[in-house]
């Protein structure tokens, strides 16, 4: 059944995903003539960097998330459909909603990613995940949770594994969580729970490589073991996650640690939709330099769902949100230009830099032309990511949360807030 979707006569772009690639390329192709339908299963564009912060009590699930009908109010060329994709019909030129089908002229995937379990049934069943803003609140509930358990019980043990967290994945994610639950610990927690002995509090981070934050210099590695240590975390390098029955993490080197609060951090996988071709490595689609996907004329993908194979990128570009940016920014050049008959721009990926966060006055940044580490990585990194939220008001909000954080040495947010009827 089609969707209540305006008949036009001027060429469709149907957008699946209202991340960073599909939020920029709607935005560029403002005052274009074309009708944009974008979809998304939300209502809302989520600021995924920082979820981890919703999830530590460091910011309001409000002030990562914007309305897209608020982003879009003044675009007149734009529709929104708040759906989930179930299937691309390439042959028909249309996608199966929620809510039913949507023809479209040109078709651009920006679904991005989701949680990658790497074929470990038991851990997708009991670890916690944080690519939504609804697992974040989940995961703050737990934390919390955990600690409110921990005060009912006189067995030495479950408490101990109450107060046990253990972080999968080395990545920038990673470290920031650890960094942030170290954070807790030390200067916040314990005015909360003055019955409970933080000395008892356990904290690690498992990572199957050789030094955290691979992807980064060495420099950076080391700084942010470091700072991750000075919180008492544990950094457990060149071991494997083989199992976790929700209480028991069975590592590759034999050892066992007893937790009920596992957060998997280790890996994302493109978040692919029936009906396409198959895909390249880890579930993305094949693009080429214009980002069409292989095998399709009008079909096109961006962000972490597309792989750009090339001699250089025989991988694919990283999963990260400057990619999808600046693939959406020249996508939207692109289809005006193939609409008008022009030539195409090939896309190539300029690298500004990585940074992530340890804590308090600590960070690393590794930016093209210089590296950098400690309180003025933090600060850099404050200022990026506050000029990066969408809305005037979220900025205003996660600049006072932080401020409030930092010298009020608190987290105002520790609330259990549960779903209804839980």
């Amino acid at each position: 059944m089609p969707v209540n979707v305006p008949v036009t006569s001027k060429p469709r772009i149907v957008i699946v995903g209202g991340g960073f690639g599909g939020l920029e390329l709607a935005k560029k192709l403002k005052n274009f003539n074309v009708q944009i339908v974008l979809i998304d299963k939300n209502n809302f564009h989520t600021f995924q960097p920082l979820l981890y912060q919703v999830a530590t009590a460091a910011l309001e699930p409000d002030s990562i998330a914007f309305p897209l009908r608020e982003i879009f109010n003044k675009q007149d060329n734009i529709i929104f459909r708040m759906a989930e994709v179930l299937r691309i019909k390439p042959a028909a030129n249309c996608i199966e909603t929620s809510i039913g089908e949507i023809t479209y002229d040109y078709l651009v995937l920006a679904m991005g990613s989701k949680t990658n379990f790497f074929g470990l049934k038991d851990l997708e069943k009991n670890a916690m995940r944080m690519k939504s803003v609804s697992q974040a609140m989940e995961l703050r509930n737990l934390i919390l949770e955990s600690f409110e358990k921990a005060l009912l019980t006189n067995d030495l043990q479950e408490r101990e594994r109450l107060m046990t967290f253990v972080v999968v994945g080395g990545g920038p994610t990673g470290v920031e969580t650890a960094g942030a639950l170290g954070e807790l610990k030390k200067i916040v927690l314990p005015h909360d729970y003055p019955e409970l002995d933080f000395n008892n509090m356990r904290i690690h981070i498992i990572d199957m490589e050789e030094r955290l934050l691979r992807t980064m210099s060495e420099e950076a590695s080391r700084s942010a073991q470091r700072f991750l240590e000075k919180f008492q975390t544990n950094v457990w390098l060149k071991t494997k996650v083989e199992s976790y029955d929700g209480r028991t993490l069975q590592l590759s080197n034999s050892k066992q640690l007893f937790t009920d609060n596992l957060i998997w951090t280790a890996g994302v996988t493109g978040a692919l939709i029936e009906g396409l071709m198959p895909a390249a490595s880890n579930n993305r689609l094949k693009v080429d330099v214009y980002n069409k996907v292989e095998g399709y004329q009008n079909i096109f993908a961006i962000g972490d769902i597309a792989a750009v194979i090339t001699k250089d990128t025989p991988h694919g570009h990283p999963m990260l949100a400057p990619v999808a940016i600046q693939q959406a920014r020249v996508l939207a050049r692109n289809l005006k230009a193939t609409i008008e008959g022009k030539p195409l721009k090939p896309f190539r990926y300029k690298d500004f830099g990585v940074m992530a966060t340890v804590g308090r006055n600590n960070a690393v940044v590794d930016s093209r032309f210089v590296k950098f580490q400690g309180f003025f990585g933090w600060v850099v990194w404050l200022f990026v990511h506050l000029m990066a939220l969408v809305g005037f008001r979220n900025k205003i909000v996660a600049f006072v949360n932080w401020a409030w954080n930092y010298f009020r040495y608190d987290r105002g947010l520790r609330l259990i807030i549960r779903p209804f009827g839980r």
